[in-house]
């Protein structure tokens, strides 16, 4: 009878999680997983992915869960296929994404004994999620209720106050199920009432406090960071309201689809690499969401600890490395700004000092435009603006990390054509970006393209598998610079004796064989135009553009985009009417 209560365990478990309005699921299957594998793809109301590679699946997963905002269940069996979900874990941990981690194990009775496939799965991922639990075996007179409510507390814990991964660990005894003609018909699961996130609200006082720092500042400015998430129109309209400048990264939401963008400053990375075109240090710094992605801009802020700083997350989710908040607002981002928007703040701001930040940015975006398109060598951060030119309102760019979320932010210039850019910037991993891309594709929300590098999509090769088997449509530009490029940008790329053997790393691999091997699409940029036109086009199934450069050159023609933007934005002189 073991096999018949683990699959009442499992189904019961199932329908909490449809019951709590989950709709998708990855997996990756195995022996121990069985039960929980046949009660979730029996079940119509749950797409169930199938992957071969837990990393992958789990990347997927995550990428699907920031796509649709909902949760995503990952299954896998037991031992080291658990420890796979590990990177995936980290990253939706601190990018703030709902996941429900589902591993598979031996009872308890042999654990710690050798048994196969057997490590210890009990709170494996420790601080990186919000819940954890080890459920029991379910054996006579163990109510199946449980199983049913944890699989609802498992989805409110993902979500929130803090979203992000839950772990649920289910221990199977043998036999895993029943014989075919034993195992009973599954029952017909609905959706009975979703659970459902509420927006938290600020403090009244912290409003207060805020809101009087604010009227007595002369230079402020908004920063809005990754994750900026609710209802980012707000933050926008806020920065309009003051007449402040608003100092927007790509990841924030806020780069791009507002028709009133005269306050974004998008060339900040620029600027702020030349001390002449800087405006001069704020006296207050309102930031809400995560940390930026420009180096360059969190010195500045560094710069700038004298000055009040007021932060605004997410309760429980400190974001602050420089140890810089003077003012906490524990609240979502845009319920904070709606809130400071009707606290009705007459706002005591330089007026030369927005036009100053506006009149310098201005030029140094037009220089950087300028620069990209002149260079007649490849230029990697010209894909961006190649990308930005051709694609649709709606579409989806997802950056890679290294150097491609940093040419996003240096050459995605302020637009109010709605794109949508995403990274996984919470803990910066190479690992597991085209699995969250195809994620992202799966949600079904427009047309997506993935940049990445050589070595990242190396890294997730594995992932490419489900492009083919999922009939995914996803694009993929590859910047193929043979190694890693953005150690040309650090300390180290003056060592050349040793440069590039250990950090310049060479693949000398060639990618199309990849992109043959799982059935995609595959050619060369040769030319900028027919690349527009192409990706303009659109189309279906998995495309892989490669554009190949090289990553000497490459560093040199960054460092003069960025040395003419500067010395554009530093001789702009502003006159007030």
């Amino acid at each position: 009878m073991i096999g018949l209560a683990s699959t009442r365990a499992a189904r019961e478990f199932v329908a909490g999680l449809i019951g709590a309005g989950i709709t998708d699921c990855c997996i990756t299957p195995g022996s121990r997983s069985t039960p929980l594998t046949l009660a979730l793809a029996e079940q119509p109301s749950m797409k169930s992915w199938l992957h071969l590679d837990e990393r992958s699946s789990s990347f997927f997963g995550l990428g699907l869960a920031r796509a649709t905002g909902r949760p995503v269940a990952v299954v896998c069996t037991s031992g080291t296929a658990a420890s796979n979900f590990a990177p995936a874990v980290s990253e939706a941990s601190r990018s703030r994404i709902p996941l429900v981690i589902c591993t598979t194990d031996r009872p308890p009775r042999l654990r710690d004994r050798g048994a196969d496939q057997t490590i210890d799965q009990v709170g494996m991922f420790r601080s990186d999620v919000r819940w954890a639990t080890d459920l029991p075996v379910l054996a006579e007179g163990t109510s199946e209720r449980l199983f049913g409510d944890c699989a609802r507390r498992a989805v409110q814990a993902a979500l929130g106050p803090l979203p992000g991964p839950v772990h649920v660990n289910f221990p199977f005894d043998e036999p895993l199920v029943e014989s075919a003609g034993n195992r009973p018909p599954a029952p017909a699961v609905r959706l009975r009432r979703p659970v459902a996130r509420a927006p938290i609200a600020p403090d009244r006082a912290a409003i207060e406090a805020a809101a009087g720092m604010l009227a007595a500042a002369r230079r402020p400015i908004i920063v809005a960071g990754p994750e900026t998430g609710g209802l980012p129109g707000s933050v926008s309209t806020l920065a309009e309201s003051l007449g402040v400048p608003l100092l927007a990264d790509p990841l924030s939401g806020l780069r791009c689809g507002w028709e009133r963008g005269g306050h974004v400053v998008d060339a900040y990375d620029a600027l702020l690499r030349d001390p002449g075109a800087v405006p001069g240090l704020p006296d207050l710094v309102i930031r809400f969401g995560g940390v930026p992605t420009a180096k360059v801009l969190i010195q500045y802020l560094a710069r700038a600890a004298d000055a009040e700083h007021i932060f605004v997350d997410l309760p429980g989710g400190v974001r602050d490395p420089e140890a810089l908040a003077t003012l906490r607002i524990d609240a979502d981002p845009g319920c904070a700004a709606e809130a400071l928007l009707n606290a009705r703040i007459e706002g005591a701001a330089d007026e030369r000092w927005l036009a100053e930040w506006q009149s310098k940015n201005s030029a140094a975006r037009a220089s950087l435009r300028e620069s990209a398109m002149a260079f007649s060598d490849p230029f990697e951060g010209r894909v961006f603006a190649a990308l930005q030119s051709n694609l649709p309102d709606g579409a989806t760019v997802v950056a890679g990390n290294s150097m491609p979320v940093r040419d996003m932010d240096a050459f995605i210039s302020s637009s109010p054509a709605r794109l949508n850019f995403v990274s996984n910037r919470g803990v910066n991993g190479i690992d597991g970006v085209t699995s969250s891309a195809l994620g992202a594709a799966a949600a079904n929300g427009g047309p997506v393209v993935l940049v990445i590098g050589d070595i990242s999509f190396y890294h997730d090769m594995n992932g490419l598998w489900a492009a083919r088997r999922h009939e995914l449509d996803l694009t993929i530009v590859l910047v193929n610079n043979d190694g890693g490029g953005i150690f040309h940008y650090l300390p180290q790329a003056q060592h050349r004796d040793s440069f590039d053997e250990w950090f310049g790393t060479p693949l000398g691999i060639d990618p199309s064989l990849a992109v043959q091997m799982y059935g995609g699409e595959y050619a060369r940029i040769e030319d900028w135009e027919s690349f527009g036109s192409a990706i303009a086009a659109g189309g279906h199934g998995l495309r892989v553009f490669e554009l190949r450069s090289d990553r000497y050159r490459n560093a040199e023609m960054h460092r003069e985009a960025w040395a003419r933007a500067g010395k554009a934005a530093a001789a702009v002189e502003v006159v007030l009417a």
